[in-house]
């Protein structure tokens, strides 16, 4: 498995275990608000997210993508993406909140595509 699939002097991408792909987004330099951050790492940001949100749905055709980003733990700039399905555990609630069933997502492929992104991550595409 995976755990740091990137990093570049701004920011760095890890892969959170779940049933769903789902990935992290943190800047380096210590920023609690995203406002705080400079106009070349908030363009490293999106540009970093669009990559990850359009390998996701090209890859698992999912219902829907979802972002967040919420920083009460952990107050640094980071955002969560992660590819959700009408089967997953806990759809449609978010992957913290109220479980609606159980095991009727089975993504066999999860490594297969932290491989192929961390490739297109790490190319100059």
């Amino acid at each position: 498995m995976h755990d740091r699939l990137y990093e570049n002097s701004l920011l760095y991408v890890e892969v959170e275990p779940s049933q769903v792909p789902w990935v992290k987004i943190f800047v380096k330099k210590p920023t609690r608000e995203l406002s705080s951050c400079d106009t070349q790492t908030k363009a490293m940001l999106y540009e970093t997210l669009d990559k990850i949100e359009r390998q996701m749905i090209g890859f698992f055709k999912p219902t829907k993508i979802n972002i967040a980003s919420f920083g009460n733990y952990k107050p640094q700039v980071h955002f969560h993406i992660m590819a959700r399905f009408k089967t997953d555990d806990f759809y449609p609630e978010p992957m913290w909140g109220t479980k609606q069933r159980s095991g009727e997502l089975n993504l066999t492929n999860l490594d297969e595509f932290y491989d192929k992104l961390q490739k297109y991550l790490t190319s100059d595409v």
